[in-house]
């Protein structure tokens, strides 16, 4: 069990050497586009749903 463990580990460590990080400038820009599509997101569905349940109360 334990070198079943060892060797696991030492894959990791081998596929993680293969890993193309991104730059802290790419890394910064990919997060920015998702906080602004979330928050975009986020608006489109808070107005979706506010129209919507004003029509449902209306027809009620």
């Amino acid at each position: 069990v334990i070198k079943k463990i060892k060797d696991f580990m030492n894959g990791v460590q081998f596929e993680m050497k293969k890993v193309s990080w991104p730059t802290w400038d790419e890394l910064r820009g990919s997060t920015m586009v998702v906080l602004g599509l979330s928050l975009m997101l986020g608006i489109f569905l808070f107005v979706i749903d506010f129209f919507l349940s004003r029509i449902v109360n209306v027809v009620l």
